[in-house]
């Protein structure tokens, strides 16, 4: 199994952190940026291939690569979407689709978490095809992607387009995707961004429920966690990961 970090956005409402580097490259505490603590967490569970998805500033992601691999003890493979400032991510984690057919845990390359969340996702049985990991302690707003379930407890809804009341509670960007569901889940992301380029890879999510796929979801406690928009976010960020 590899790991994943889909790190290819612009992140335009942190500029001007982001007019020279991709969002993951943000620093949070002093010079760890959130790409570190996302290949910390993944090489605490010992996942040291990792794929990351670049697109904007791609060359400050090459540029660190070699620094990135020594501090963490992993190997990188970067994988470039040409869309990246033009197309939403449903593309960007197609692109990586010859990778996650081996396995995957994706994390997204904005959000700021102990790796216990990959510990929990980890821990699933064999028999989990895909399975996300959920936030249902938080308060949540419009901009999170809230989820909703099946009387089974599987997943029924995924998208920013629900209210509050409504959901579950909150995907907080981590997936384990296992080999068996990766041909089914490209061909889901493909028919997504073929529908609309501006979608979400989750979406994609939402497109494998509608077709009768299951989609199982691990709620993930009580954790301190930040995905990372804005500078609001970013001050959020930088009070806890110092913690991890």
């Amino acid at each position: 199994m590899l790991g994943m970090v889909l790190a290819a956005g612009a992140g335009r409402r942190l500029r001007p952190y982001t007019d020279t580097l991709p969002k993951a490259l943000v620093p949070v505490d002093g010079d760890t940026t959130i790409m570190d603590i996302s290949l910390r967490n993944l090489a605490a569970v010992d996942l040291r291939d990792v794929v990351v998805i670049i697109g904007y500033a791609a060359q400050a992601v090459h540029d660190r690569k070699d620094e990135l691999e020594r501090r963490h003890g992993v190997k990188l493979t970067l994988v470039h979407n040409d869309k990246a400032e033009e197309w939403n991510n449903a593309y960007s984690l197609w692109c990586a689709r010859d990778y996650f057919e081996q396995g995957a845990l994706l994390v997204n390359g904005d959000t700021v978490h102990p790796h216990s969340v990959e510990e929990t996702l980890l821990a699933a049985p064999a028999e989990t095809d895909i399975l996300l990991a959920v936030d249902d302690v938080k308060t949540l707003g419009e901009e999170e992607m809230k989820v909703t379930l099946s009387p089974e407890g599987d997943l029924r809804r995924i998208t920013k387009l629900m209210e509050p009341a409504e959901a579950y509670g909150e995907y907080i960007g981590a997936t384990l995707i296992r080999p068996g569901a990766a041909a089914r889940l490209a061909d889901a992301l493909q028919a997504t961004f073929e529908r609309d380029p501006q979608l979400y890879y989750e979406d994609g999510y939402a497109e494998m429920v509608a077709r009768g796929e299951r989609i199982a979801v691990a709620p993930i406690g009580k954790v301190e966690w930040v995905e990372v928009d804005n500078h609001e976010d970013l001050a959020k960020a930088r009070e806890i990961a110092c913690r991890y």
